[in-house]
């Protein structure tokens, strides 16, 4: 088992970070729900739906057979997105976990729970070890094999190494990290962030507009993530502040497309139809919502997304809204 790694979810995400693992001498094998899809990739010996031009190495091979699969593994990476995560977790409870290690690299929370997704594997994988991947990171930039720095987090410091170690190269670089709460907080609430980035600029409001933003974004997730037990360092780093940045300033970013498009008059419905893809930022702007009532943080940015998305308020009043609140000390 050593040198081999089970990737679930084959959209883009999971597809990039398996050639990053394959091309590093893993035995990788890429497993997702659809057998449709998994059949496609057998056949192109590439994910041309969603990484075209980029074939597969000979040790990255697709499976559809998830069990027989995870008998030849003990480390296994998920790349579902956040919604699917709990049934794909309750698949894996029927495996005997004692001795494996698994990976979290979607960011997000879950709405039944209002659980960080660590948290959600724990409940129902409670004898393997968990460790998150999060930082500033597009699909396409890493299968094509671009410089990227990335953190995984894990409570445990050897399940991180461990992990850095199947991933760590010329090109994709990786730090480790303790903070595993702080480190998924910046990876979730950062997508919340680029959807109002994404409606400012849509609606013409220049750079100064997005640098306050993404500043005063950073102060929303740093609050929330501190109430929820995340350093206060952390969101300073790759999984905060970086991808942060990233999300909020690139068009490769669904969430920032999602408010773009919420900007262009667009309904919430056609502008994640038009986009196609999974847009995290959606579930998560209603779990912070939550959150924030619970802990009782002001977090003003993350409540106008949520209002857009809900059609309370158009993407012009949400920007209103914000403008017009009181003059206050910045710290």
């Amino acid at each position: 088992m050593a040198g081999m790694v089970l990737v679930l979810g084959a959209g883009s995400w999971g597809t990039a970070l398996a050639l990053v693992l394959a091309r590093n001498g893993r035995t990788t094998y890429l497993w997702d729900c659809s057998v449709a899809h998994i059949k496609s990739l057998q056949r192109d010996k590439s994910n041309n739906r969603h990484l075209p031009g980029h074939a597969f190495p000979d040790n990255l091979i697709p499976v559809s057979d998830l069990f027989s699969a995870l008998d030849k593994v003990s480390d296994i990476l998920l790349a579902v997105p956040c919604d699917a995560l709990r049934a794909v977790l309750q698949h894996l409870e029927q495996k005997d976990l004692r001795q494996s290690s698994l990976c979290l690299a979607c960011k997000g929370l879950e709405p039944q729970s209002l659980s960080l997704n660590s948290r959600v594997v724990e409940a129902l994988c409670p004898q393997a070890s968990v460790a998150v991947l999060s930082g500033p990171s597009f699909a396409k930039e890493v299968a094509a094999g671009l410089p990227t720095a990335v953190t995984i987090a894990a409570d445990q410091m050897d399940t991180a190494i461990s992990w850095a170690e199947h991933f760590h190269s010329e090109v994709f670089r990786i730090y480790t990290h303790d903070d595993v709460v702080g480190v998924q907080v910046g990876g979730a609430i950062k997508n919340v962030m680029a959807i109002a980035a994404g409606i400012a600029d849509g609606l013409g409001f220049g750079a100064n507009t997005r640098s306050a933003l993404i500043t005063r974004g950073l102060a929303e997730i740093m609050r929330l993530g501190a109430a929820l037990g995340g350093r206060q360092e952390t969101f300073m780093g790759l999984a905060g502040l970086g991808d942060l940045i990233l999300t909020c300033t690139d068009d490769q970013s669904r969430n920032r497309r999602f408010g773009l498009a919420l900007a262009q008059g667009k309904s919430p419905q056609q502008a994640r139809d038009e986009i196609g893809q999974a847009i995290e930022g959606i579930r998560t702007a209603a779990v912070v919502g939550e959150l924030a009532k619970v802990n009782g943080i002001e977090m003003p940015i993350s409540q106008q997304v949520l209002h857009v998305i809900d059609n309370k308020v158009s993407p012009k009043q949400a920007v209103q809204n914000l403008l017009a609140r009181e003059r206050k000390m910045e710290l």
